[in-house]
């Protein structure tokens, strides 16, 4: 167990982009998963697989380079080239994530409408991101090596697909509405359970 590290970061120095993008694509897969089981549904491995499928063809890579992009043309971790990377970031890179996401599902889930969760949840997700990600960035700008960003996005990025993932199935985008439902269904087990 413990030669796996040494052999993940050989892999992310020699083929960075491959290792990067099976990393984000794994943990973005799996925050859909645990999402599911929050819920308390059966589990659903076809739209784990669709999520896998936006997160691996198009999210991991979009990051993969979109990082890359940021870091050359804002080279550095001085605070300046950090904040500038960081406001680029938000201002750019998530606004086509989330239209991505919400676009991407409706897709591969055959929606008639594909732009209709996109209408209807972008600007609550969008800024619902914005209590999230910018410290995330914050972090990943300043303080991650540059080979290893999209890792630690997707990292940061499991957390984010359990709310995106459910905000796609059965949210409004909202904090709230997650916090909500999660509350509603831990509450009703709590008072469904035998007491001792």
């Amino acid at each position: 167990m413990a030669g796996w590290w040494p052999a993940l970061s050989r892999a992310a120095r020699r083929h960075p982009w491959p290792t990067n993008v099976l990393l984000y694509g794994s943990l973005f897969s799996a925050g859909d998963a645990l999402q599911q089981r929050l819920q308390g549904g059966e589990a659903d491995w076809r739209q784990t697989r669709r999520v896998a499928t936006l997160a691996v063809t198009f999210h991991a890579n979009f990051n993969y380079v979109w990082l890359g992009l940021l870091e050359r043309a804002l080279p550095g971790r001085a605070p300046r080239a950090v904040l500038a990377k960081l406001l680029w970031d938000q201002v750019v890179g998530a606004p086509i994530a989330v239209s991505a996401f919400y676009t991407g599902m409706s897709i591969l889930q055959e929606k008639d409408d594909i732009f209709l969760d996109l209408k209807q949840k972008f600007w609550n997700t969008y800024l619902s991101g914005l209590v999230y990600w910018p410290f995330v960035q914050l972090t990943n700008f300043s303080l991650v090596p540059v080979q290893w960003r999209t890792a630690y996005t997707g990292v940061c990025g499991f957390l984010w697909a359990i709310f995106v993932c459910f905000s796609q199935q059965s949210g409004d985008g909202t904090l709230k509405s997650a916090f909500t439902i999660l509350r509603t269904k831990w509450t009703s087990a709590i008072e469904g359970s035998p007491e001792k």
